[in-house]
């Protein structure tokens, strides 16, 4: 019967012999309220497909299936399967997918499984993989909402603010295909087995329904957020001056950074995503600069 029993978990998991593995970054869920909690905050329902990763033995499944219309747990580690289908064996509407969530087509594999319905992720995410997992997930672009449980320090790097020391390239990625990244709450490490070293944090995206730039100005986006987080202490003009320079002189660059606005004493990291949009185009209109930094 499917269960949350943090103990029952465990007992399951020592009938299966089951031996945890650093390399796959496996810290499962065994307090039972954290998963109500973060589906509760997710806003999934019974109109949602769900697609989770990495679900373990099956905790947040649990919930996931009790709530969502169809789940599709997506699980690397074939030790786990047979377990998840002891802890799911009550649930119809969850499917256990044994593979590599970086070697699959997300959105082909969605758009078969849970056609028409309003798709959804809700994920305790391997650590290991988190920046790349998110990345694939908001590429593929089938999403709504996007909620997983990272590290504190990866979670406060997604929601930072521009200023901020934790905001990054990865954040400006994230503002740019998203309308909101919302830290929910932290999760400490006796919630999970084994105990991780750090604290972790459940974070809410809501993906942008249609791109803000077109491809080729897209490109250029992320060309110039790149350079300006590539060497992030030094001034904008330095970095993108590095990045730039075979194609456009240190004073072509200071003046597209003065016609957008800026000082060309900032700094990249003190950008938004609108004023890295504006520099972009002062660079598409100023040269056919290179876009392979």
């Amino acid at each position: 019967m499917a269960h949350s029993n943090a103990k029952r978990t465990i007992s399951l998991l020592q009938e299966y012999g089951f031996k945890f593995s650093k390399s796959m970054g496996q810290n499962f869920l065994v307090d039972e309220n954290i998963p109500e909690k973060i589906v509760a905050e997710s806003g999934i329902d019974n109109t949602c497909g769900v697609v989770e990763i990495g679900p373990g033995p099956g905790a947040l499944t649990v919930v996931l299936g009790r709530v969502a219309s169809r789940v599709l747990a997506i699980e690397l580690d074939w030790r786990l399967v047979p377990i998840l289908e002891d802890v799911l064996d009550d649930l119809p509407n969850v499917d256990v997918i044994q593979g590599d969530v970086m070697k699959m087509d997300i959105a082909q594999l969605v758009g078969e499984k849970m056609p028409d319905m309003r798709l959804h992720v809700c994920s305790n995410l391997p650590y290991n993989i988190t920046t790349p997992v998110i990345t694939k997930l908001i590429d593929s672009g089938a999403f709504e909402t996007i909620t997983v449980m990272v590290q504190r320090e990866v979670g406060r790097r997604m929601s930072a603010a521009p200023g901020r020391p934790e905001y990054g390239a990865f954040t400006v990625f994230l503002n740019y295909h998203t309308e909101s990244v919302k830290s929910l709450f932290d999760v400490p490490p006796e919630c999970f087995m084994p105990r991780p070293s750090v604290y972790s944090s459940v974070v809410t995206m809501k993906t942008r329904q249609s791109k803000l730039l077109g491809p080729d100005d897209e490109i250029m986006f992320f060309s110039v957020v790149r350079a300006a987080f590539a060497q992030r202490r030094k001034m904008l003009l330095n970095a993108l001056h590095s990045a730039f320079g075979n194609e456009l002189s240190k004073e072509a660059i200071a003046d597209i950074i003065s016609e957008c606005g800026f000082s060309t004493s900032i700094r990249g990291e003190t950008l938004g995503v609108p004023e890295f949009i504006k520099l972009a185009a002062g660079f598409t209109g100023s040269s056919k600069v290179a876009t392979d930094q």
